[in-house]
């Protein structure tokens, strides 16, 4: 049986951390005292949902998330600080702080540890999310109790929508350029005047001009795509400002 701790207080736990290749005491109280935390929780580092979705969009809403009152948000995983570490600096989330819950302490305290010894893993977090206000649980987000990984309501979008229904997510923006572009440079300062985040893809190391063509028709650069709209080079960007 999965436990919704609302109301109650985060476990009383430290966490072992290695930072700059010092040991660092991480305690709970350190974490959560006079501060409002989001915490989600995920089985394992490095695997596909949690890398491709779960942990990727909490920081793609973390300035969101930051005007809406949160000061942190924190991953916590039945992960060696490590792998942690490992997994962190893979997937480029500098708005995440990831947390190794090694022992499984944390996990069990939440009435959240799990048998994954099916699959290898032993024993691991069940996937949820929670708000924690000054080291009170405020609200928990659980996964349902059901075969496989779910994943259906610890995501950021869910959690976004709980602590303000009004606040709007980001507009998706991605922007193909090459190295040395001015028009791409001009295109990148346009968007950062509009207080616009975009993904670059660069044509020679992440993406080919192959690819470009296939997705846009053309094989010149900047191109622009916001909110899943092709807009063009920087000219037309101008034009879709004005």
């Amino acid at each position: 049986m999965l436990d919704n701790k609302e109301g109650q207080a985060v476990p009383n736990v430290t966490f072992k951390t290695r930072v700059n290749n010092d040991w660092v005491d991480v305690t709970t109280q350190s974490l959560f005292e006079n501060k409002t935390v989001v915490v989600f929780s995920l089985p394992g580092a490095f695997t596909p949902t949690c890398s491709s979705t779960h942990l990727p969009r909490y920081n793609e809403l973390a300035n969101v998330l930051a005007n809406n009152g949160v000061d942190e948000i924190v991953c916590l995983s039945v992960n060696d600080t490590f792998v942690m570490n490992a997994w962190l600096s893979d997937q480029d989330a500098e708005n995440i702080t990831v947390i190794p819950d090694g022992n499984g302490e944390f996990s069990e305290g939440m009435g959240m540890l799990v048998d994954k010894q099916d699959i290898g893993f032993g024993k691991r977090s069940w996937r949820y999310s929670m708000l924690v206000k000054n080291g009170i649980i405020d609200k928990m987000f659980i996964e349902p109790n059901k075969p496989g990984d779910p994943f259906e309501v610890s995501d950021a979008d869910t959690m976004l929508e709980y602590i303000n229904c009004e606040a709007k997510a980001p507009v998706d923006v991605s922007l193909f350029s090459k190295v040395g572009c001015p028009h791409c440079t001009r295109a990148k300062d346009l968007l950062t005047s509009k207080g616009l985040v975009y993904e670059e893809i660069i044509i020679g190391s992440d993406a080919s001009l192959l690819s470009l063509r296939a997705m846009t028709g053309q094989t010149t650069v900047p191109q622009v795509f916001i909110a899943g709209q092709h807009i063009g080079g920087a000219d037309e960007l101008e034009t879709h400002f004005a």
